[in-house]
């Protein structure tokens, strides 16, 4: 429980074994419309049926072999809940996509957007500039050094998929990373 609340600081967290029961759950989802996501095997289809108080959905037992789930649930189902609100159970998902924005993301990272704030330059990287806060507090422990690259991590992937939606932002990286190759070919240290 400790792990999951260091990468996701301020989300409500539920631990329980859906084969047992699921009434943490109960309050949590009244009144709202709640979708299920994960792995196949993960549970989703078994919580589902907790919360609507039937075996409305297939479910099977993670194979012994290798512990991996199956896939059952073949389509999404809108289920309406006893007092209110609803149960999307979806297949099981093999990947998910970064679809954020930079607030977004210093939404999720408050912690590194308000170190930030606090660096001498405006254009830190993060990365060794001088009076970086963020990097003063990976080094006393006030940021968590996984939290920190969850951000790099997500921040990353979040430029990459921008770099691809933008063609200017592809032209302009194109020409960086020429730039960067021809200073490589011509720096002593790599000169033939």
């Amino acid at each position: 429980m400790e792990a999951a609340r260091s990468v996701a600081p301020g989300v409500r967290l539920v631990a329980l074994s859906a084969c047992q029961t699921v009434a943490p759950l109960r309050a949590v989802v009244r009144g709202r419309t709640v979708v299920l996501l994960g792995s196949s095997g993960a549970g989703k289809s078994t919580i589902a049926n907790g919360l609507i108080g039937e075996e409305r959905q297939a479910t099977a037992a993670v194979r012994e072999a290798d512990s991996r789930g199956r896939h059952m649930t073949t389509s999404r189902m809108l289920m309406p809940l006893d007092g209110g609100g609803a149960i999307i159970d979806n297949p099981g998902m093999r990947e998910l996509q970064l679809w954020a924005t930079e607030e977004s993301l210093d939404d999720v990272f408050r912690e590194v957007a308000v170190l930030a704030e606090r660096c001498r330059f405006g254009d830190c990287t993060h990365t060794g500039e001088p009076e970086c806060a963020v990097q003063g507090a990976l080094a006393s422990g006030e940021l968590d050094a996984s939290r920190w690259g969850s951000y790099r991590k997500l921040s990353a992937e979040l430029r990459h998929r921008l770099v691809e939606q933008d063609v200017h932002a592809r032209a302009e990286e194109k020409k960086r990373w020429k730039s960067l190759h021809k200073a490589l070919r011509d720096h002593p240290k790599y000169k033939r």
